[in-house]
């Protein structure tokens, strides 16, 4: 009967505990509800891949089928390299310029100009991807109206109609994810700044270092932890190069060179309705995101030392 007591006690102290910081848990009930049904409840039915779906009766296990149609399909391919060549540009090439512009915001010396600069540069990651779209999309309209062409035609030049243009919606997807969170990413970088220690500055003023001395030999090597970790990290999206934003800028024009394994998913799997092949590519999406961030890792740990864990 002791023994028992002892047993149960600690589970009635952290159920008592519970109890009183139950407003706590109630304010926080929400959010884990949320990532159960978003983010736990599909995992566990991405079995949903290996088999037939039916809404009604049992599924039938299919093994493999759905994984060759993918692959086997004629359009996986140029989807495949949609996805690969839009995630480059937003995760490895714009990757440099949140470190830059951090950098450059603690070169700011007025304290009040600095603010404006980053609550200007913060508020678009608040603008949904819908509101975004609008705002270029009207601004690079094809009508003589728009932003883009107004300016044009005061120079005298010809209206252009880069919406529509191959050659260009992926530089405006680039473009407009670098507006979107060039300040808001760079947070964590102008953060690591922050915490540097004055007497390395004053240390190497003392040494006669200039700015960019103190960049190179200070700054860069206080960023290599954190842009290394979210660099990695990034990596693990690198299968999904933003559903929302090609979904709002794509058009039958330009649709060929932007259609990428998310809107390929939200087609086949949900419009029509083929729930086992969406299961199938967003599983391989997962799986190879996971890879990218272990190997990535490792590779990280052997050249510098710092990795994710």
């Amino acid at each position: 009967m002791e023994n028992n007591q002892l047993r149960v006690s600690p589970v009635r102290r952290k159920l008592h505990h519970m109890w009183q910081d139950r407003v706590l848990y109630l304010i926080l009930a929400p959010t884990i509800i949320y990532f159960c049904v978003f983010r736990v409840w599909p995992i566990i039915n991405m079995r949903l891949a290996f088999f037939d779906y039916k809404a009604r009766g049992p599924w039938v296990f299919a093994g493999l089928k759905y994984f060759k149609l993918v692959f086997q399909s004629s359009a996986f391919k140029d989807i495949l390299t949609n996805t690969l060549i839009i995630s480059f540009m937003k995760y490895v090439l714009l990757f440099p310029l949140f470190v830059v512009f951090a950098i450059l915001l603690n070169e700011l010396r007025v304290r009040k100009f600095r603010q404006y600069v980053q609550v200007v540069s913060y508020l678009p990651h608040f603008l949904s991807w819908v509101v975004i779209a609008g705002i270029w999309i009207s601004f690079l309209s094809p009508a003589d109206n728009g932003g883009l062409n107004t300016i044009l035609n005061f120079f005298g030049v010809q209206s252009v109609d880069l919406l529509t243009n191959k050659g260009a919606i992926r530089w405006i997807l680039f473009l407009c994810e670098g507006w979107r969170s060039l300040g808001w990413d760079s947070i964590i970088f102008f953060t690591a700044i922050l915490n540097i220690s004055p007497s390395l500055y004053e240390a190497a003023r003392m040494d006669g270092a200039n700015r960019w001395d103190i960049v190179k030999n200070i700054i860069l090597p206080a960023l290599l932890i954190p842009m290394t970790t979210v660099f990695i990290l990034n990596l693990g999206f690198f299968m999904s190069a933003g559903f929302d934003q090609v979904y709002n800028f794509t058009n039958p024009a330009v649709n060929s060179v932007i259609d990428i394994l998310d809107t390929y998913v939200n087609r086949v799997g949900i419009e029509q309705a083929q729930y086992s092949i969406g299961t199938a590519v967003s599983l391989i999406k997962g799986v190879v995101g996971v890879f990218l961030v272990c190997m990535t890792h490792v590779a990280s740990k052997k050249l510098t030392g710092e990795g994710v864990w």
